[in-house]
């Protein structure tokens, strides 16, 4: 009886601490195992992590995060574990938060073979992250409901004019590649400019939790357009939706459209730094860029010695000059107010 009421207790002991493990995230790991964190798609990035890992012989477990939460939860979750990281490698689906990642001193530096191949305004100068495979910002139109093409938006701030009031959408400019892109807006306009324009927004468009959400209600025809990524359109019309990409503000007098780029990063102090470093790497090299380019999400490669295109970007584009270093740094006070903006459950 004795004993059997003190194996009843171990085994309580034993499921208490299992849960706690779980909640806290702790991972019963591989020798050389390599723990990746990914905000990139699991349809885009699971085919590619599995064929890297077994060209490298290296075992990978992949977390991946919520669309309507992307790229934040991961970003907390490296700053909330950096006493004792349970992660080797993030791959960003942007750059602002990763650039962040870097200034909050959580990053490893990497000496990357492929660096010199990437234009510098895409790179970390110290090594700390690496970007390759944008993703263009773009407009998302349904052609049905604007079958003329000179009735169509060709300007990010379309979004704002009262003719398309209510029919058109975005995603809240909070979190993901919408979150780098409202950072870049306001280093550029400055926070005034940025303010007003986004306030305009807000008033005009239907605001959604995430960027697939997006494209998918303007190829259902719900919106006659809406701003989202190249990558989540290209998914639309590969599934015969009524739908077209613009690349906005093309004319001579608008800012391009703007190039955000996947990201990779090495966690510092991670249980696998070495094993995470040769990950990135083999991330880097042609193939992978050429892979992204081709399939589903039709990345653009920025390596300039890949010769694959993304089958959707013209062969002239404006892109925007974006400073991504300048636009983290001005990131905190831009979403104070875009919170305002855009207060959640709007």
């Amino acid at each position: 009886m004795l004993r059997s009421h003190f194996v009843h207790r171990l085994h309580k002991i034993f499921s208490a601490a299992a849960v706690v493990c779980v909640l806290s995230g702790c991972i019963n790991r591989q020798a050389d195992e390599v723990v990746v964190l990914s905000a990139l798609d699991r349809e885009f990035a699971a085919a590619v992590l599995e064929d890297v890992g077994a060209d490298l012989k290296l075992p990978l477990r992949v977390k991946y995060d919520v669309e309507s939460n992307k790229t934040v939860g991961l970003t907390n979750e490296i700053i909330r574990s950096q006493a004792r990281p349970r992660a080797d490698l993030f791959w960003n689906n942007e750059i602002l938060h990763t650039i962040r990642l870097a200034n909050l001193g959580l990053l490893e530096p990497v000496d990357a073979i492929r660096r010199t191949q990437f234009p510098d305004r895409f790179v970390s100068p110290l090594g700390h992250w690496f970007g390759f495979a944008a993703r263009a910002r773009v407009l998302i139109v349904n052609t049905e409901l604007m079958p003329a093409v000179d009735q169509r938006p060709t300007s990010f701030s379309d979004l704002a004019d009262d003719r398309f009031k209510g029919k058109c959408t975005l995603a809240r400019p909070l979190f993901g590649t919408s979150a780098t892109h409202a950072a870049v807006i306001f280093d550029i306009l400055g926070e005034t400019e940025a303010i007003n324009l986004y306030q305009r927004i807000a008033g005009n468009a239907v605001v959604q939790g995430g960027n697939k959400p997006v494209a998918e209600k303007v190829a259902a025809g719900e919106f006659l357009f809406g701003l989202t990524d190249t990558d989540d359109a290209l998914v639309e019309m590969d599934a015969g939706r009524p739908v077209a990409i613009v690349f906005p503000d093309q004319a001579d007098d608008k800012l391009g459209t703007l190039l955000i780029p996947n990201t990779l990063c090495v966690i510092k102090n991670g249980p696998n730094t070495a094993g995470a470093k040769r990950l990135l790497q083999r991330l880097l090299e042609e193939d992978v860029e050429v892979r992204l380019a081709n399939g589903g999400s039709g990345q653009i490669p920025l390596a300039s010695d890949v010769e694959a295109k993304s089958p959707v970007v013209p062969e002239t584009l404006k892109v925007m000059e974006a400073d991504f270093g300048s636009a983290a740094d001005g990131w905190d006070s831009a979403a104070n107010n875009l919170k305002k903006i855009f207060p959640l459950g709007n």
